[in-house]
């Protein structure tokens, strides 16, 4: 029996999307945005030299059509790729909810587009209304809380990690995405506290149709400086309607999710769940690839790209996240077995090159290996839905189509 593996390479973009001009970094709009293409220019140049150095190596995602998805979405140049004979099945989706943020695009990968407009908190300082700042105050316990601003995560701990620990009032930021974000020290105010807090607030941010409230946990002092930790959880508000994963076990077949997947669509269709690093993930998809049941769903999502490269603007560091995926995917896809099939794709950009911290709203490259050899032209995001339904013959619902038929 079949068995599908959608595998999700965060923040991976080819070129600005058709609505580019409506989403911002700052007063920038996305328009001209191109991770990929970007950071192959900067390696081609030699500006991309720390822990790596020369050309963007990737070729194996360049063999399932990586460099052909990027000509076909922008006519912005991608130096070294494109040159492959292409093994797999390759073409560019672009997404219809109104949003360039993690839910958004999971949810429309997996049948659902975003049914509304997410709430945003606006880019001044205070960010948050007083009712919400209420609420959380009470929640945590607090008179006050800190932060209440737009902000890089690493730097607004940095800014009050010191007042935090002393005051013990949590540190709370959000960015252009539909996001409320708690930071908090694991020992002085504790990461059980920080995590009930988060868990305690989220109802009343997802009813003002905040999408996610994120648990940002980090130790040290102030002495040493302050380090996030990987305890970051994600509380996501609930898909409105049956998703992909949900099909899938509905029909009585397995789903495994790796990374971010659980907290994304809130263990919605999930019968497992793994998590760790890219590289502990990498490990799990491997075994996945090895063990997972006949008719089973893996979803997985790598999220170093976007989380440690492409909000920090770090080049170097995001070829180098890069390579390293596409050596690993390399030894996996002699692995697969006769009537798997496997989707990379993405969910949104994050030029590193680009200005600003945030997300750029852009196309994503669709790369299928198990499904035979050629293009597959322009495809919506629903459409990675449809096909592994289609694949794994279960019933579909949403607006996707399949590419298999």
């Amino acid at each position: 029996m079949a068995r599908a593996f959608l595998v999700v390479m965060d923040s991976v973009g080819i070129g600005g999307a058709p609505d580019a001009g409506q989403y911002f970094n700052g007063d920038l709009p996305d328009i001209g945005a191109n991770t990929l293409a970007h950071i192959a220019q900067a390696c081609a140049a030699g500006r991309a030299e720390e822990g790596r150095s020369g050309p963007l190596q990737v070729p194996n995602l360049d063999r399932l059509g990586l460099g052909a998805a990027v000509a076909q979405a922008s006519a912005v140049p991608c130096p070294d790729l494109g040159g492959a004979e292409i093994i797999g099945r390759w073409g560019v989706a672009r997404e219809i909810s109104r949003g360039k943020d993690t839910p958004s695009g999971h949810w429309e990968l997996a049948g659902l587009p975003v049914p509304w407009d997410w709430c945003y908190f606006p880019d001044q300082t205070p960010a948050f209304p007083d009712d919400l700042v209420a609420h959380v105050c009470a929640a945590a316990g607090t008179e006050a809380l800190l932060g209440n601003c737009h902000a890089s995560g690493t730097a607004i701990i940095a800014e009050h990690g010191a007042a935090h620990m002393q005051s013990g009032q949590p540190i709370c930021y959000t960015s252009a995405d539909s996001v409320f974000q708690i930071a908090a020290h694991e020992e002085s105010f504790g990461l059980d506290r920080l995590l009930a807090l988060c868990e305690a607030v989220a109802p009343y941010l997802h009813a003002m149709k905040v999408g996610r409230v994120i648990a940002r946990p980090f130790v040290g002092t102030p002495e040493t400086g302050f380090q996030r930790t990987t305890n970051r959880r994600d509380y996501a508000i609930m898909p409105p309607e049956p998703i992909l994963t949900n099909w899938v076990q509905d029909a009585g077949r397995p789903v495994h999710a790796i990374g971010k997947i659980g907290d994304i669509f809130s263990m919605q269709g999930i019968d497992t769940l793994k998590k760790g690093d890219d590289a502990r993930l990498m490990r799990h998809l491997q075994a996945a690839v090895a063990e997972a049941e006949d008719g089973s769903l893996t979803f997985a999502n790598f999220v170093e790209f976007d989380s440690l490269y492409g909000h920090r603007r770090d080049i170097s560091g995001y070829a180098r996240a890069l390579e390293w995926f596409d050596q690993e995917i390399g030894k996996l896809l002699p692995q697969l077995r006769d009537g798997d099939l496997l989707i990379l794709t993405a969910d949104h950009g994050n030029d590193p090159s680009w200005p600003g911290t945030d997300h750029t709203r852009e196309q994503v490259p669709v790369l299928m290996a198990g499904a035979g050899a050629g293009p597959l032209g322009n495809l919506a995001f629903a459409d990675m839905a449809a096909t592994v339904a289609d694949h794994l013959k279960i019933p579909a619902q949403g607006p996707g189509r399949s590419v298999l038929t």
